[in-house]
């Protein structure tokens, strides 16, 4: 396992200024996405994935993994939206022709939200029903498509997610500090690392989605060695925030990303 450090954790520097920062830290890989001012260009992903993919050569670091988002915000053209997997199939084909030509190793995109007149479980139905017509598509990429189950989507619980990947086989970006956010015991979520593809870290407790190192109730050399233990070789995202979403606006990211680094790095020895 090894680290990278997301785009998105610092909102107000470009992308080029993000990788610098990945490189200083001695992390050298970054995460990439859409959002903020090191926000790729989405019409340029899906009108030229080919020349999008060549603007992240210059950065000089690895990219393990691209967050796409089909619409606007959490709804917007979301999985479990009826009438979008048209629409959906033909932008990830797009999505993953970038991620291949950008040699990205995954992209993950968000489960859905329980729209306007559905139940949890409509939501799950149309969801899933998405999910196997992307992943068909997947199938023919080298980069890995993967869901992030998330605060405020349909897939909140650990039961809800495992039977989203017994149904469809997706793998996932886990986040342990959404399910910590909702009350989820780190035991409760520990049987998904099989299923990681890709995975966030940030401290978290129970009605804060972000927390302070010290103050959270994640245990990560724990969560480490549960990753290990399952077969995960893949990249541990530092993922501290500064954004609106969910009050996730107290921290200083940089002091936490180093305290997140120094836990990995302690923990691997």
């Amino acid at each position: 396992m090894k680290l990278s450090l997301t785009a998105w954790s610092f909102p107000a520097c470009t992308l080029e200024e993000c990788a610098a920062i990945s490189r200083a830290l001695g992390i050298g890989a970054l995460d990439v996405g859409l959002f903020y001012r090191s926000g790729l260009n989405k019409s340029e992903i899906l009108s030229d994935p080919t020349a999008a993919a060549e603007r992240l050569k210059p950065l000089g670091v690895s990219l393990p993994n691209y967050y796409h988002l089909f619409g606007e915000g959490l709804g917007g053209q979301n999985l479990s939206l009826p009438g979008t997997i048209t629409q959906n199939i033909n932008d990830i084909s797009k999505v993953l022709t970038f991620a291949d030509a950008a040699n990205i190793g995954s992209v993950f995109i968000l489960p859905g939200t329980v729209n306007p007149g559905q139940s949890r479980e409509q939501a799950a139905q149309y969801a899933t029903e998405s999910l196997h017509a992307l992943l068909q598509v997947a199938s023919h990429h080298r980069a890995k498509l993967c869901i992030e189950p998330h605060v405020q989507s349909w897939a909140e619980s650990p039961a809800l997610v495992q039977r989203l990947i017994d149904q469809t086989g997706i793998g996932l970006a886990l986040d342990y500090s959404h399910f910590a956010c909702l009350g989820y015991r780190q035991e409760e979520v520990d049987p998904l690392a099989k299923h990681a593809v890709h995975v966030h870290l940030r401290q978290a407790k129970m009605g804060h989605l972000q927390a302070k190192f010290a103050q959270g109730t994640l245990n990560f050399p724990a969560m480490f060695a549960t990753l290990r233990d399952a077969g995960y070789q893949g990249h541990l995202a530092l993922e501290a925030v500064h954004q609106d979403y969910m009050n996730t606006l107290s921290e200083d990211v940089l002091t936490e990303t180093i305290a997140l680094r120094d836990c990995f790095q302690n923990w691997k020895g």
